[in-house]
């Protein structure tokens, strides 16, 4: 059983206030991170809208842009696209790549495009931050901002690990059958479309800390100031 989505019609939607930091939480109505908009209802446009998001920072590619377009929710809300995928969405279903491998693609051969879309959050918020699913690249994204911020290390991982409580089981059958069918002897299908497991995310923010010393350092490392870098921290975290 799958739990609720914060936007009616919007798939894995939910703030990511009130995780522990140090020196106190993640603000809530802040940074908000979910899947497509394309099938938000009239009930998912009034809570969308009621939310006051000024930006959404779409991680998807134009091909995905194209046949799952987004709704126009309120002419003012600025978007801001950062395709994270170098090559198409089927290209890692086809070559049956890990989570592990995906987000290793992401952090280094998006980087530019990952610190681009973090610095999106302190331009521009309250901030929502999609991609198709909002568990792959929102999940890289995220995670990258929060342990940035200062978020403590299995907050940010617990965090990540939610979206998979998010997917709802029947659109997971749907979908996991279909890439099945396509892909008979892949191995990674059901992580790739419907997992979220803790420990890749430990693994992944340990590759980090081991190339870069942190999240911070992988952000400033191409091309984000410490200034910026302190705005994001005052940004998501408040005291107390």
């Amino acid at each position: 059983m799958s739990e609720q989505s914060l936007v009616p019609g919007a798939l894995n939607f939910r703030d990511v206030g009130g995780l522990p930091a140090s020196g106190g939480r993640t603000r809530s109505g802040i940074l908000f991170r979910s899947g497509n908009l394309t099938h938000l209802n009239e009930a998912g446009i009034e809570v969308f809208r009621a939310l006051g998001i000024r930006r959404v920072i779409d991680l998807r590619d134009d091909d995905e842009v194209h046949r799952e377009p987004s709704p126009t929710v309120d002419t003012a809300i600025v978007t801001q696209r950062e395709p994270l995928f170098l090559g198409s969405v089927a290209s890692f279903f086809a070559d049956d790549i890990s989570l592990d491998e995906l987000y290793r693609r992401i952090a280094d051969d998006s980087a530019v495009r990952v610190v681009r879309a973090v610095r999106g959050i302190t331009e521009g918020h309250p901030v929502l931050v999609h991609c198709t699913v909002g568990k792959d690249r929102t999940g890289v994204t995220v995670a990258l901002a929060l342990a940035a911020a200062g978020v403590e290390r299995e907050a940010v991982v617990a965090d990540y690990a939610k979206t998979e409580s998010l997917l709802p089981d029947n659109r997971n059958r749907i979908v996991v059958g279909a890439l099945r069918a396509a892909h008979p002897h892949a191995r990674h299908i059901e992580d790739l479309a419907t997992r979220s497991p803790a420990d890749v995310m430990r693994r992944f923010l340990a590759q980090i800390d081991d190339t870069h010393g942190s999240a911070a350092g992988y952000l400033a490392a191409h091309g984000m100031s410490r200034s910026e870098i302190e705005l994001l921290q005052n940004l998501l975290i408040e005291e107390g």
